[in-house]
C-alpha cells in the first residue's frame, strides 16, 4: 500500500501534526484525506517522489550468481579480486 503525505492547508489553523505533515498509508481505492483527523483542518495530499533503489548486497549477490567476477580497488593500479 503507498504512503501518502499530507499537510495543512493553512498551517495557523491546524493541528501539530498536520502544520508539520503527516503520512499515512492508504489503498489505491481509498479517497483521499480532506479533514486531519486530530483538529479536522482542511488537509491537502502533497506530492512526492517515491523512494526506489537497489540495494547494492542484492546487486553484488546477482552477479556472482551469474558469473560475473567484481574487482576492488586496492591502490592506484592495482585491484584484488573480491568474487
Amino acid at each position: 500500500m503507498p504512503l501518502y503525505r499530507y499537510e495543512a492547508k493553512d498551517p495557523a489553523k491546524g493541528c501539530a501534526k498536520c502544520a508539520n505533515g503527516f503520512d499515512i498509508t492508504q489503498s489505491l481505492s481509498e479517497a483521499k484525506l480532506e479533514k486531519c483527523p486530530d483538529c479536522n483542518a482542511e488537509i491537502y495530499r502533497v506530492i512526492c517522489a517515491p523512494g526506489l533503489s537497489h540495494s547494492k548486497t542484492d546487486l553484488h549477490y546477482r552477479a556472482k550468481r551469474a558469473g560475473f567476477n567484481c574487482l576492488k580497488k586496492v591502490s592506484k593500479g592495482e585491484y584484488e579480486k573480491m568474487y
